[in-house]
């Protein structure tokens, strides 16, 4: 193949693979990636946990810039912003001017956005949003310059709650506001989420079902007002979810898809030929119901980059698509899924049986076991597993282990008979997960 220039649009997980994946495969190539912040291969993953003092900020990123531009030829440009895209060019602003830049090949990488609500003072002093790298900087920094003793966090997803674990780790007031009826109610069957709710009620101030009017303050944040109430606020964090970054694959003419992100077939390419979409910008495909579905999740992202990359340098490979597997935790209390939940399920139009359980991680005579709840959806028609969700203590096995098995297609009686290790330091004789097997039938 003849030397191609390839133009990546982000620095984040997808682009990086994505460049350093062409890099692997066709070295003699010109791979150029454009990043809007300084940040590079970032992790923002990692904010709550810098927020919370436990994470030096200076390590959310996986690699520092020259790794990529000396170890693997990728010509990187860090505050490099994106204004335009056309056929066969780029137009970008750096270092104060504009130029344009030619590829062959385009991938947009460039990840999702905050959904900012239209609230009175958003903009005020002392009101962020914990999306990026910099925003954990600008947290923290905020923090060591101002007294700040009430923190009130708007939203109720993952995010949300990650925020609220590391504001409680430091001794603050912190006031939890959602409208919805209950917290993570679009990725979680209530059974799941009345324990999680119980846990951050010990911790934290929880308002759900309550509108946010208004942010106020004179000079910094002073209060949050919703159709509830008012509360003191010296700190506020937006995280009432992202939305895709898509506005310049439409100035392209790019298909979006029926979610909102840009559509991608399996090899991650759009509608537009020698174009490709991966990572946060994206949709992809539900494994299970084979829907078009926007899941924007780290690893998932990694390997459409890496899909991308190898399809752009000649080396077909598919992405299968995803199962929204997630995990997250409140203090010690770790809360997971994988595949449909149940209401995801009925809304499919699957016959659906399901199971929530009980069980100890450990034997009862064996010190350290912790409390885990399993909830089980399955097919009535296939008697195959559809979705696991997890609460409670030592719950990544049992997810991933799901994971897997959801994969490859399980039925109850095969999740059962499944050989899991066991021993009195890790795992009861009847594993939770087998447990779970057994109570949903087969």
């Amino acid at each position: 193949m003849e030397k191609k220039r390839v133009v990546i649009i982000g620095g984040g997980a997808a682009g990086m693979s994505a460049a350093s994946r062409v890099k692997r495969l066709r070295p003699e190539w010109d791979v150029k990636v454009f990043e809007a912040t300084e940040w590079v291969s970032h992790a923002p993953c990692g904010i709550p946990y810098v927020v919370e003092g436990i994470a030096p900020k200076e390590k959310l990123m996986h690699y520092p810039p020259e790794v990529f531009i000396k170890k693997r030829g990728i010509d990187l440009h860090l505050k490099a912003e994106v204004i335009e895209v056309d056929t066969g060019y780029v137009r970008v602003r750096e270092n104060g001017e504009e130029k344009s830049y030619e590829w062959d090949y385009l991938v947009f990488a460039n990840g999702a956005s905050p959904q900012i609500p239209e609230i009175d003072g958003i903009d005020l002093p002392g009101v962020f949003t914990a999306d990026l790298p910099p925003d954990a900087v600008a947290i923290t920094e905020y923090m060591e310059k101002n007294e700040v003793k009430n923190v009130v966090i708007i939203g109720t997803g993952y995010i949300a709650l990650e925020m609220a674990e590391a504001f409680v780790a430091r001794g603050k007031n912190v006031t939890l506001i959602g409208r919805s009826e209950r917290v993570l109610r679009k990725t979680f069957d209530k059974e799941i989420t009345d324990i999680v709710e119980e846990k951050l009620r010990k911790h934290l101030n929880l308002r759900l079902q309550e509108k946010t009017l208004a942010i106020e303050g004179k000079e910094r944040v002073e209060r949050v007002v919703t159709d509830g109430g008012e509360y003191k606020a010296d700190l506020v964090i937006i995280g009432t979810g992202i939305k895709p970054n898509v506005e310049l694959a439409k100035q392209l003419g790019v298909k979006i898809g029926e979610t909102g992100a840009i559509w991608t077939n399996e090899k991650m390419q759009t509608s537009v030929e020698n174009v490709y979409a991966a990572g946060d910008v994206a949709e992809t495909k539900h494994m299970i119901t084979g829907r078009r579905v926007w899941i924007p999740l780290a690893p998932a992202g990694n390997k459409m980059g890496y899909v991308a990359g190898s399809n752009i340098a000649g080396k077909e490979i598919e992405f299968p698509g995803v199962l929204g597997t997630s995990i997250t935790k409140f203090m010690d209390l770790e809360i997971g899924k994988t595949g449909l939940t149940e209401s995801e399920a009925v809304k499919e139009g699957y016959d659906v049986r399901t199971a929530f359980i009980k069980a100890n991680t450990k034997p009862h005579y064996y010190p350290g076991g912790r409390e885990i709840w399993l909830k089980g959806v399955v097919d009535n028609e296939t008697n195959k597993l559809l979705g696991v969700q997890a609460v409670g203590a030592e719950i990544l096995p049992r997810i991933d282990s799901a994971a897997a098995m959801i994969t490859a297609g399980f039925t109850t009686k095969d999740v059962f008979f499944t050989d899991l290790a066991y021993a009195p330091p890790f795992a009861p004789v009847w594993d939770p997960l087998i447990v779970l097997a057994r109570v949903l039938k087969f």
